[in-house]
């Protein structure tokens, strides 16, 4: 595992890494530091598979600029910081967990079980995804989205216009992001139930789920008894 602590003071930085390496143990690879803004933001484009242990205010810059960043990027985040009021505002932008300063090693640790769980943060879904457009980054509203489509290592998020947006998480990893209303209903397709229409079956045998934009989505058989259970339409 790598984690990446980006931490303007170096003293919590460093307790940060020791407590880490106490918790995680030989699961942990690899740690970074970034001490700025511009520093950390270089870091994370670099990033893949790792964690993000953000401080909110690095040096007076606003860390929220990271985070929206973040929420756009394969890998996960869990903010560091005193600014206790603005956590609502960070688990909207999906961060896995929220652990106020002062903290205990007790308190880290739940965190990162969190992130090996997949488990939000106070049960708190994200209410944006976050899209990168010619390295400028856009937040979609969840609730805008009415389907999730796999794209091999990436995903495509369809909205209510009928656009679709490439996401850099994988399908798998939006399915432990999403909250309840969002079902998988074939390997390759997330769906907003909240904008599911009507269920239908062709001549052939084969399933599909209209959706509110107009758009069908193909919906695998082992699905479909859960779909009826959803009370969606058959």
């Amino acid at each position: 595992m790598r984690i990446v602590i980006i931490e303007d003071e170096a003293v919590v930085a460093r307790r940060i890494e020791r407590l880490a390496r106490r918790i995680l143990g030989a699961k942990l690879e690899r740690v970074d530091f970034a001490a700025t803004l511009a520093a950390a933001v270089e870091l994370v484009e670099r990033l893949d598979d790792a964690a993000v242990l953000l401080d909110l205010n690095l040096g007076g810059e606003e860390g929220f600029e990271l985070l929206r960043r973040a929420a756009g990027e394969p890998f996960q985040t869990i903010v560091i910081s005193a600014n206790t009021d603005r956590a609502v505002e960070a688990f909207d932008l999906g961060i896995v967990d929220f652990v106020a300063k002062p903290f205990t090693e007790e308190r880290l640790a739940k965190a990162f079980a969190r992130l090996a769980s997949s488990e939000r943060g106070e049960g708190r879904p994200p209410a944006f995804l976050a899209v990168t457009l010619a390295g400028r980054v856009d937040l979609v509203a969840i609730e805008s989205v009415v389907a999730v489509h796999g794209a091999d290592d990436y995903s495509e998020l369809e909205t209510t216009d009928g656009r679709r947006h490439l996401h850099k998480k994988t399908l798998t990893a939006l399915e432990h992001l999403l909250p309840p209303h969002f079902q998988r209903v074939h390997r390759s397709h997330i769906v907003n139930l909240r904008l599911a229409r009507e269920l239908g079956t062709d001549d052939s045998g084969r399933r599909s789920l209209k959706l509110a934009n107009g758009s069908c989505v193909p919906v695998s058989r082992v699905y479909a008894a859960e779909l009826r259970k959803a009370g969606v339409l058959v």
